[in-house]
């Protein structure tokens, strides 16, 4: 019998659910920068790994977390990533980890549902 307690597995470790998309600026390296708020909200950090779900178009896509202005409802994807998104568009940052099978069980992700018109905490 396999000992699941040792096997590491992925989970969704933060999730911004539904924000708007306020910017998109192509000639940047590539990141999606974040309202300060919203990432500790979310409990994402600079330069971590998330994922992209575009609700208006379908497009999923990787990129990295910029830290915008706190306060601010800053939502601006950049470089290439500018190329998936129009703004307006509502998107989902999911960022995941690795952790110990057993632990997941139990395990709770920082979920938060900002107000989709201004990007701020409810």
């Amino acid at each position: 019998m396999l000992k699941f307690a040792t096997m590491q597995i992925q989970v969704m470790k933060s999730k911004l659910h539904c924000v708007t998309v306020t910017q998109a600026e192509l000639d940047y390296i590539g990141s999606i920068t974040i309202d300060e708020d919203l990432m500790d909200a979310a409990n994402l950090i600079e330069n971590e790994q998330v994922h992209i779900l575009n609700k208006n178009n379908g497009q999923r896509f990787i990129t990295y977390v910029i830290k915008g202005q706190r306060g601010s409802g800053t939502i601006c994807l950049n470089g290439p990533a500018a190329k998936r998104v129009s703004l307006g568009d509502v998107v989902i940052v999911i960022s995941y980890t690795a952790m110990d099978f057993e632990q997941a069980k139990s395990f709770r992700p920082w979920v938060v549902f900002p107000d989709t018109k201004t990007n701020k905490l409810k």
